[in-house]
């Protein structure tokens, strides 16, 4: 059984997001972040593909369409573990609250839709411990995907799984595409624990609520 940071006695503690695009989280873990470090906080929030030992790759492979499923896992594997060994894991060990705007069960969702062996793809990320903390934004499909076309001017090749083939108009299989993701995040939901946010309200009741719960979790005076 994989254990959290805090059950592995790390001083500091992990809070991730989680949920489809669109589904506020990225809105949401920033203005957290802001309120803890009004609150005097130590924290760090690491994004999601973001490490910039495989920046550049990642960013050659999609706009030359030229990524497999298994080499869209593994990039993102390894981008994810440079984060983890660099950036997150340290900051841990001094005594950070650290947010994660996407964490492993991001790679279980996209990978396992993509027709990756599930076992295969948890293997991958077997060495990171769980966050004490996970929020899943739970939306309609249909809020989601209208937030994200309401907000982008248009939908990247990748992001609207056109690599997968389910349909030849690109808003049509971006909602097909979320809408698989979603299954998988409410099957992990149980096993993983999370903890749901309601995503379709305002943004107000959702970060009052998020707020009430770090607190009523986590020891804040500890990270200050």
């Amino acid at each position: 059984m994989i254990k959290t940071f805090g059950e592995q006695g790390f001083p500091g503690r992990l809070i991730a997001v989680e949920g489809v695009d669109g589904s506020g989280k990225s809105t949401q873990i920033y203005l957290l972040k802001r309120w803890l470090e009004i609150q005097g906080c130590k924290v760090h929030l690491s994004d999601w593909s973001s490490s910039q030992l495989v920046k550049n790759a990642t960013s050659k492979g999609k706009k030359r369409t030229l990524l497999t499923p298994t080499t869209f896992s593994l990039i993102h594997a390894t981008d994810f573990a440079d984060r983890y060994e660099r950036q997150v894991v340290p900051l841990l060990r001094a005594g950070y609250l650290v947010l994660c705007d996407r964490y492993i069960f991001t790679a279980y969702a996209r990978d396992v839709v993509r027709g990756c062996p599930p076992d295969w793809v948890r293997g991958l990320y077997s060495f990171a411990a769980l966050p004490d903390l996970t929020f899943f934004f739970k939306a309609r499909l249909e809020t989601s995907v209208n937030r994200t076309l309401a907000n982008r001017p248009s939908l990247k090749y990748f992001e609207a799984g056109m690599d997968m083939n389910l349909s030849t108009d690109i808003e049509e299989s971006f909602r097909i595409y979320q809408g698989r993701l979603l299954e998988q995040y409410l099957a992990m939901t149980m096993e993983f624990g999370f903890t749901e946010i309601p995503a379709d309200q305002s943004v107000e009741p959702q970060q009052a609520l998020m707020r009430r719960l770090v607190t009523d979790k986590i020891s804040l005076k500890k990270f200050i």
